[in-house]
């Protein structure tokens, strides 16, 4: 018989197949293949984006010239445009504003064949560092409530673009998603008087099942309610609510547990497509979120939302996360 799972974070339930679980080799998948051609991302094509905003690269060189390791560009077609009002109002029932925010493009490596487990771990610092500079930067616009870092790879997980990137969205208003995550955390905290992210923590490492990778700072495991297979959280040990709370050593180590846990991850899947979001507390609230803790969550495209999923609300998930932890940590398909 399947489980059902309830999330103790937004009280979400999935359908976990304990019976007939899929294996990796299960699974049919639309592969990330690199196609070629011009892009505008790559070393020596610095005319063909926007002009920089920022970047890593060497002192004696010029923005919009060769010479960089990290650069951040506009989006060329932003979903929000950073000029103008909100100018909040009402039309009858609804509600209405203007499409202003940020619309960021992070380049991670200047090499156009490179996904996260084929850089250094001092690359992946990198750009990691250049999340929290923009972030930074960002959050001093009195407009932005939320800044939304997310990373997609492959076509299927929505990229328009070969070449590893991330996309930095600065928000006039939390979104309806982590509005309901931070509900459920502060409801929990409010009920036991501690994170629920922090317990969570606690009981992967008690139990282990679920874990793939843990350094000094940081735990990688499969959520026990996921919902999709082999999703994979990346939390800090520490408390923290702000993803840009993370210094000094804590850094590296997450560059570390983030390059090698998709490694093991491809090493099972060659050649996937995914997405990741980091999850983070709103501007302005990073030292107030008690019952919220930052953390990375990484979702595989391996299986489709369908009719179900859409009705209802619950996620179909053909592995449990225990058996998917198993194959991650062994890092090889069965």
């Amino acid at each position: 018989m399947s489980e059902l799972r309830r999330d103790p974070i937004g009280g979400r339930w999935v359908i976990i197949d304990t019976d007939h679980p899929s294996l990796p080799k299960d699974y049919e998948y639309e592969p990330h293949i690199l196609k070629g051609g011009t892009c505008p991302f790559c070393y020596g094509n610095e005319t063909m984006t926007p002009p920089e905003i920022e970047a890593i690269r060497n002192h004696n060189t010029s923005a919009n010239t060769p010479g960089w390791e990290v650069r951040v560009v506009p989006n060329k077609f932003p979903a929000l445009k950073i000029e103008g009002d909100i100018d909040r109002r009402g039309l009858g029932i609804y509600d209405l504003s203007n499409g202003v925010g940020a619309h960021e493009v992070l380049i991670e490596t200047p090499y156009h064949e490179k996904d996260i487990p084929d850089l250094l771990d001092k690359e992946v610092e990198n750009f990691l560092s250049m999340y929290c500079r923009r972030s930074s930067d960002l959050k001093k616009d009195p407009r932005f409530k939320y800044i939304m870092i997310f990373k997609n790879y492959g076509a299927a997980a929505g990229a328009s673009l070969e070449h590893p990137h991330t996309q930095i969205v600065a928000l006039p208003m939390v979104p309806k998603n982590v509005m309901e995550e931070i509900k459920g955390a502060h409801h929990y905290f409010e009920f036991r008087e501690r994170c629920v992210f922090c317990d969570i923590l606690k009981q992967e490492a008690q139990e282990k099942e679920r874990i793939i990778l843990e350094n000094k700072y940081f735990l990688s495991f499969c959520p026990f309610v996921s919902r999709f297979p082999f999703e994979i959280w990346i939390m800090p040990k520490k408390h923290q609510s702000y993803f840009c709370q993370t210094k000094g050593d804590e850094l590296p180590q997450l560059a570390s547990i983030l390059r090698e846990t998709i490694s093991k991850f491809k090493a099972v899947f060659p050649n996937p497509s995914y997405n990741f979001i980091i999850h983070s507390s709103p501007i302005g609230e990073q030292e107030e979120l008690e019952g919220y803790h930052w953390h990375i969550e990484f979702m595989p495209k391996l299986t489709r939302v369908a009719g179900f999923e859409s009705g209802s609300g619950f996620y179909l998930v053909p592995t449990p996360p225990e058996l998917a932890a198993k194959y991650l940590r062994g890092g090889k398909q069965a």
